[in-house]
């Protein structure tokens, strides 16, 4: 009781400092403020607790994402859930990324193609890398052909990527793009990589050298209204929360004029 009083008469002198709240904590209280809000626009089979974990592990294995706006977060988030993926696991399905003080949210490979097989249209969907020691020939034109046999053990770096769907009603394509290819659209479109931030482009190249060719062969596709949302909700940057966030507006523009401008 003595040091209950002791501390009391400490803090009415000013000497006890209130202790300032965590980036972790403020996002909770965030998360907590935004809860009905946030259920609302969540699917059946997820809640509000279930994203507050989400976030959890997602700040903790990217630390940084607590140095981004909140809201930013939020959105990245609430997108993850709408699709059904869920961000920062070892799953790999999809990714929030501190982009210029915001968060954007990225779909992984193999998020995109459990969503594409999801959609109930593809009989098959894969992307692979071509190394200098396998056998490799492909044709484009009116008869189009890909062959591939993998060395038992590649050497060196990949050469190429290619990607290939298979529709349920016998239609196919692929694309194949040379490592080369795949850099100058890396450097033409990521301002993560034109800025040398920390992105998945320098974590797990492989991988967004696979969803690039996905993302490319998928054009060609005949996509639902849900596949066509899917696509274009990577690589977005959102401050707003809906009960369908494919209409809330990417402001990945206005964050990358923010960051020239500091």
């Amino acid at each position: 009781m003595m040091a209950t009083t002791n501390e009391l008469k400490k803090h009415a002198q000013g000497q006890v400092a209130i202790k300032p709240t965590t980036p972790e904590g403020s996002l909770n209280a965030l998360l907590k403020k935004m809860g009905p809000e946030i259920q609302r626009a969540l699917p059946k089979h997820m809640d509000a607790d279930r994203i507050a974990r989400i976030a959890l592990t997602a700040v903790r294995t990217t630390p940084k994402l607590l140095e981004c706006d909140q809201l930013s977060f939020v959105a990245a988030l609430m997108q993850s859930a709408q699709l059904g993926v869920e961000p920062n696991t070892g799953l790999g399905q999809a990714y929030l990324i501190p982009y210029g003080g915001k968060v954007q949210f990225q779909l992984g490979y193999k998020g995109l193609i459990d969503l594409a097989v999801r959609s109930g249209q593809y009989k098959a969907i894969y992307a692979h890398e071509v190394y200098a020691d396998d056998e490799f020939n492909f044709a484009y034109g009116l008869h189009k052909d890909l062959v591939h046999i993998p060395a038992a053990n590649p050497t060196g770096d990949p050469i190429g990527y290619y990607a290939v769907y298979h529709l349920k009603n016998g239609g196919y394509d692929f694309v194949y793009w040379t490592r080369e290819r795949i850099d100058l659209h890396a450097k033409t479109f990521s301002q993560a990589v034109q800025k040398g931030w920390t992105s998945p482009w320098k974590t797990n190249y492989d991988a967004m050298a696979k969803k690039t060719v996905l993302k490319e062969v998928l054009k060609y596709a005949p996509k639902s209204i849900e596949m066509q949302k899917v696509v274009e909700a990577d690589e977005t940057v959102k401050t707003e929360v809906s009960e369908d966030m494919s209409n809330v507006i990417d402001v990945t523009d206005y964050t990358i004029m923010d960051e020239q401008t500091e």
